[in-house]
């Protein structure tokens, strides 16, 4: 069947050259930019403040780059959140991409990672360790998602999926998105269209849910990999162009 143009986002005219440019990515990286400010409103209180200041401003400065081993369950998030590392897990990946590789998702036990650590106590394994007890109620809400593991197949690519989209507001359900992928790929998350109208018009559509690169950049969803092919990446941004097209990727019941 040919289901090319249904694929192109109509509410978001964006065109094969306005891609090229990099507009659509960079439109949605924005928010990932931002950051707390909280302590530009000191010099306010300076005079009741004189010794707070100071500490808020070492925390920065005194950050020391730690060597960290991953075991089994670990995560950027989870390990730049025990660090409170510099730059978040973001910057955690950056400074550690040779090693971990392309995929900031999969961390392999027995990595050997640095760490630009600002948190006082986790400066080695045994005080980060001597330190968890005292900072078990406030790390009892992160630890379950920092730990948390997926099958590398449909079931855990779907599920992988509808966490990150409950975290960004995107709806569909499990039925939804396999009902879906089954219909457009069957499954394979390197299955590509070589003969329909896209294909023709040099955007062939890809991977489990047959995303074309336009849509793909417009609707990537932020902390997914930046690759059509990665069946998580691929769920994400055809379930956030589907919400915006029609509500829901629950709503798809033919070529989109």
């Amino acid at each position: 069947m040919a289901r090319g143009k249904h694929r192109r986002p109509r509410t978001n005219p964006l065109t094969r050259h306005v891609v090229a440019a990099g507009t659509g990515t960079a439109a949605l990286a924005l928010p990932l930019l931002s950051a707390t400010t909280a302590s530009a409103a000191a010099p306010a209180q300076a005079p009741a403040v004189a010794q707070a200041a100071p500490q808020s401003a070492p925390s920065a400065a005194k950050a020391k780059t730690v060597a960290y081993t991953t075991k089994k369950g670990d995560s950027l998030y989870g390990i730049a959140d025990r660090y409170d590392a510099q730059g978040g897990w973001r910057q955690l990946y950056k400074d550690n991409r040779k090693a971990v590789g392309d995929n900031p998702r999969l961390i392999h036990p027995g990595l050997d990672l640095k760490v630009r650590a600002t948190k006082t106590g986790t400066a080695s394994k045994t005080a980060d360790k001597a330190s968890a007890p005292a900072k078990k109620s406030a790390v009892a809400h992160a630890t379950p998602a920092s730990v948390k593991s997926y099958p590398d197949n449909l079931d855990g690519w779907i599920r992988n999926a509808l966490d990150i989209m409950a975290q960004n507001g995107i709806p569909g359900s499990y039925d939804g998105i396999y009902r879906n992928v089954m219909r457009e790929s069957s499954g394979n998350p390197a299955a590509i269209n070589n003969w329909d109208s896209n294909a023709v018009a040099g955007t062939p559509s890809k991977g489990l849910l047959q995303v074309i690169d336009p849509t793909f950049a417009a609707y990537h969803v932020p902390g997914t990999v930046y690759d059509p092919f990665d069946p998580v990446a691929n769920i994400t941004a055809a379930c956030n162009y589907a919400a915006a097209r029609y509500g829901s990727i629950d709503n798809v019941n033919g070529p989109y």
